[in-house]
């Protein structure tokens, strides 16, 4: 007499894997997590290209500076019996001052828009900020570096170095403080008109090919 064969053993419910699995992710999910990274990516580097242009532009405003202490013309003053007075009185070395720093702001401006787009062709906001903002803080520097390093402030000083009836150049300043905004203004309309004219267009859209026995749309709505 044999003993029964013991049949084979099969998995029951009891002995499956307490801890399953976790679902495979979806394509929808991975194609997500991709483009979240992407712009994160993106972001990061805009960021970085504003933060260069920025810099850039602030440190150009010291050649605007150099440039405007060295062509604004000088208004003259004279000193006798111990009271300082204008040479030219109808002169209009004051208002020539003002209108060279806003000429040289204009040019510094354009130049300043079209190495930005050089750098970057597609723009961003955050780069067009960056732009405007250095152009207001390189004119501030420029403002600043003209009237430090022109003739000193100090008029009564200044007479009584060079004595009476010798005259000499007053100091430099700007009058028209609207000045200080024409080289973000040129910036962005410089800016403005290269990208309009030489941007990245957006591709067009691709529209599936007609066939004249397919309906149109036109001709369902007046058949129903």
């Amino acid at each position: 007499m044999t003993a029964p064969l013991t049949p084979p053993h099969r998995p029951t419910p009891d002995d499956a894997d307490p801890w399953p699995a976790p679902p495979e992710p979806s394509a929808a999910l991975i194609m997500a997590d991709m483009d979240k990274d992407d712009e994160d990516t993106d972001v990061r580097a805009d960021l970085r290209d504003a933060g260069i242009v920025l810099a850039a532009v602030t440190l150009a405003g010291v050649g605007l500076g150099l440039l405007w202490l060295w062509l604004a013309p000088r208004v003259q003053l004279v000193a006798r019996d111990g009271s300082v007075f204008l040479v030219d009185t109808e002169g209009e070395a004051a208002v020539g001052a003002d209108g060279a720093f806003v000429l040289l702001a204009l040019g510094f401006g354009a130049v300043s828009a079209a190495g930005v787009f050089w750098f970057r062709r597609r723009g961003g906001v955050l780069l067009v900020a960056a732009l405007a903002l250095g152009g207001v803080f390189a004119s501030l520097l420029a403002w600043g570096v003209g009237t430090w390093l022109g003739p000193s402030r100090d008029v009564a000083e200044r007479a009584r170095e060079v004595g009476d009836g010798v005259p000499f150049d007053a100091f430099l300043e700007l009058h028209a403080w609207g000045a200080l905004l024409a080289w973000p203004v040129a910036a962005m309309v410089v800016h403005l008109a290269l990208t309009a004219l030489f941007g990245p267009r957006d591709p067009e859209p691709e529209w599936p090919p007609y066939h004249p026995s397919e309906p149109r749309d036109g001709d369902d709505e007046g058949r129903a």
